[in-house]
């Protein structure tokens, strides 16, 4: 569905000012997919989504969508097919003109032909009808000029007006982090709901580690523009507990401990009995009950996997149990 293979962008190229903004960046996307990104600022995040939007041409690589390559698309072109929502409630609506005025335009955006005014009851009908869903009140005051809005309810009428005709891809830029939690939160849902719904093909940036991990069907973490971390590909090893960015060890930090490990001509992984060791204390009264099982069950020049398959795994856990709670 969309495909970016590749691609670089450096910027003031050949001064002391040149910046790499992306970096041989390659993604894929399958139609519907919704991929959240994290990443520090200045990771390449947004200038990810200006490439994907047409807001500048890339040095390098290509970018296809539904199969069309439009890499060198003009960004009036490309705003056809990608939707784009920011951070800032006051971009993507005009202030001066009223919530249909801008309903109106955005709908007209999508389709082929000018929408003649004043509109019919039909288009005033699905424009209250998609407002109504915010449960703001919005549907009933479609006059008022959207300068006297706050600024969730004025998100809420851009995400309208980005979603009224369906994207190919929607572009999600921090969209609820300038919101109060209330804003923030029905913003958010309506989105899940609007994007489910039509099947959307998203990338939505986030600072929001609980909500990059939990929204979506995948996220990914971007640093000096590269993807350093697909999460989908993550085998969840371990080396990265302290600070795990796919909260695969919930939170939690402590020691894990495996025993059993066999290495050599055979390898066998050892097996983490326990779970997560929070102090070292208890990790001490763990490795020193385990250390002691061995020296009273094993044989001589015996290793500890042979030991507990001979012995029985049901004694050993037993054991660790008791150290474990002290």
């Amino acid at each position: 569905m969309l495909n970016i293979q590749s691609i670089s962008k450096t910027f003031n190229p050949g001064t002391v000012n040149a910046k790499q903004a992306l970096s041989g960046l390659s993604l894929h996307l399958d139609h519907g997919d919704f991929v959240t990104i994290i990443g520090s600022n200045g990771a390449g995040k947004s200038t990810l989504f200006n490439a994907i939007a047409g807001s500048f041409y890339v040095d390098d690589g290509f970018i296809e969508l539904d199969g069309e390559d439009i890499t060198y698309m003009p960004e009036h072109k490309r705003s056809l097919m990608v939707g784009r929502l920011f951070q800032d409630p006051l971009r993507g609506s005009a202030p001066n003109m009223t919530i249909e005025e801008n309903l109106a335009l955005a709908y007209t955006s999508g389709r082929i032909g000018p929408l003649r005014f004043p509109l019919s009851k039909k288009n005033r009908d699905l424009f209250r009808e998609h407002l109504a869903r915010f449960g703001m009140g919005l549907e009933d005051r479609m006059n008022v000029k959207v300068g006297t809005l706050s600024g969730g309810q004025r998100q809420a009428l851009a995400l309208v007006m980005t979603t009224i005709v369906v994207p190919d891809v929607l572009l999600l830029d921090e969209h609820t982090a300038a919101l109060d939690p209330v804003s923030a939160e029905t913003v958010m849902r309506l989105t899940n709901d609007i994007v489910s719904e039509h099947q959307i093909t998203t990338l939505m940036i986030t600072h929001n580690l609980e909500s990059a991990l939990h929204v979506g069907t995948r996220t990914i973490m971007m640093d000096s523009g590269k993807i350093i971390l697909d999460i989908d590909k993550c085998n969840y090893c371990g080396r990265c507990a302290k600070a795990c960015p796919t909260d695969a060890w919930k939170g939690e930090t402590g020691y894990l401990v495996s025993f059993g490990g066999l290495f050599g001509n055979t390898i066998h992984r050892g097996e983490e009995l326990l779970p997560v060791v929070t102090s070292e204390e208890q990790l001490f009264r763990i490795t020193d009950a385990a250390i002691q099982f061995f020296a009273d069950n094993a044989k001589p020049s015996e290793r500890f996997q042979f030991t507990l398959e001979r012995v029985g795994l049901d004694k050993f856990k037993e054991v660790l149990k008791e150290a474990y709670n002290g």
